[in-house]
């Protein structure tokens, strides 16, 4: 099955079998893709346990699977087309869901079911509805479950102590080399009130870790023009600044921490930094730059200034000196010349990223990059890919050794038997599953013990590679 599936549920062996008398109908569940689709899968299957259905981390004994797909690079393509052709060759009764799902085939026609004619239902992403009608077609509604089956917060695909929370869907941009708006439609952003609404159901449920998605958390509320919304009787503005002090001043009485993915480096973020700096909201930005040169920026067609994004992260710098930068960068993108390469690495450098992960250049069907001039071999795309990634690691390994010696609060992800032989966890610089991990040795005092979703205070005795090593005090 793919690595990055972010949970199962399982599928029947025997393509049209009722369910057993007596027995809840069972619906396997597959999750590809980004924190994004798998909110839409939590919904899902929140729904799907609303309505009496159960689940299983199995495929023998299912009843029908879904599967929720990626479908912005070749990769992600080809991964969710083998994970469907795997679900109807163990199940033979197969709904279809996610970007992929959106995605057209050659000469048109829905591309799904170009390449796999024999799936019961495709739908879009977001698209919780659709996929219940198409469940309701094929495996009939269970009785209705007293609504405590499921509980407040839904069903979740993360650990207990962390969990996603998107603001909004789709985006307003074009960029050249993505496809997302395609599929994903325009920004559309969520009503600020249920947002914190469901903010505070995570909070209480014992999440001790929020991580604001959306395909452009920056935008947030443009597309209302930042209407008024109401949280509590309250009116609150649909905007990131007011989401921002709302979600801290509902984490504070938890000790939970709040953490912002996806944000442009429009002029408005620099209203966010003071509360980074107070301690409200984690000093930690994930930035997509994806490049440095501002020709290439303009082939992107990427939104705000490129040029002054040196100015920014010194400015935001100033107001919160314990930032944390993360970003993702494309090497080899159409008409790239050395000279503009050379560019991006010396803006890696000079920017000083904490944590940077670059792609080579890979078209996209659709995408309107496959149009410009100029396209490089992919050999050059993969050897530039390289080179930055070897100044990328010099400059987070540099950064990491710096906090040898440094007490700093860490999250404890794993741990091990009775929590005293040590374990693994994050600091606030590191996103679960795409940043580095703090390594916990044994505590010194016997009495100490981790437990996972607990916070420990930690002293880093050394930096290995892209993560730390810390002795729990």
């Amino acid at each position: 099955m793919p690595e990055n599936r972010a949970m199962t549920a399982s599928v029947t062996d025997h393509a049209t079998a009722a369910p057993a008398a007596g027995r809840a109908p069972t619906v396997a569940f597959v999750s590809l893709g980004c924190p994004k689709a798998l909110t839409d899968s939590e919904l899902i299957l929140t729904q799907l346990g609303a309505e009496g259905y159960a689940t299983s981390k199995q495929y023998a004994g299912a009843d029908l699977v879904i599967v929720n797909t990626c479908g912005f690079i070749d990769d992600a393509v080809k991964e969710s087309l083998d994970t469907i052709g795997e679900a109807l060759a163990q199940s033979g009764r197969v709904i279809v869901t996610g970007c992929l799902g959106a995605k057209a085939g050659p000469g048109g026609g829905n591309l799904v079911q170009q390449v796999h004619p024999k799936v019961l239902a495709v739908t879009g992403p977001h698209a919780t509805q659709e996929v219940m009608d198409a469940v309701h077609r094929h495996v009939p509604r269970p009785h209705d479950p007293f609504m405590d089956l499921v509980p407040a917060t839904g069903v979740k695909l993360t650990p207990r102590h962390y969990a996603y929370l998107k603001i909004s869907e789709g985006c307003n941009h074009r960029c050249t080399f993505c496809i997302i708006p395609s599929m994903r439609g325009d920004l559309v952003s969520r009503p600020i009130g249920d947002v914190l609404s469901d903010a505070r159901a995570l909070f209480e449920s014992g999440v001790k870790e929020l991580l604001v998605i959306s395909q452009d958390t920056s935008a947030y509320g443009v597309d209302v023009r930042y209407r008024t919304g109401f949280f509590d009787g309250q009116p609150v503005k649909t905007r990131l600044l007011e989401l921002c002090t709302r979600l801290a001043d509902l984490a504070a009485p938890f000790g939970a921490w709040v953490r912002l993915h996806y944000v442009y480096p429009y002029p408005q973020v620099d209203d966010i930094l003071p509360l980074m700096a107070q301690g409200r909201v984690l000093p930690y930005l994930d930035v997509p730059f994806q490049h440095a040169h501002p020709e290439v920026l303009r082939r992107m067609k990427r939104p705000a200034s490129g040029e002054r994004n040196l100015e920014r992260l010194a400015r935001w710098r100033e107001i919160c000196p314990e930032l944390v930068v993360r970003s993702t960068f494309i090497a080899g993108f159409p008409g790239e010349t050395e000279a503009e390469f050379q560019t991006l690495l010396d803006f890696m450098q000079e920017a000083a990223i904490d944590r940077a992960g670059c792609f080579a250049y890979s078209p996209v069907e659709s995408a309107a990059a496959n149009a410009l001039p100029g396209q490089l071999p992919q050999e050059v795309r993969e050897e530039r890919r390289a080179r930055f990634m070897a100044v990328a690691e010099r400059v987070s390994i540099a950064k990491l050794q710096r906090r040898v010696g440094a007490t700093m609060q860490v999250l404890v992800d794993q741990a091990s038997a009775l929590g005293r032989k040590g374990g693994i966890g994050r600091s606030y610089a590191d996103a679960p599953e795409i940043d580095g991990l703090v390594r916990l040795l044994p505590p010194e005092k016997a009495s100490k013990t981790l437990k996972v979703g607990e916070f420990t205070r930690a002293r880093i005795v050394a930096a290995e590679g892209h993560d730390l090593v810390a002795l729990p005090i």
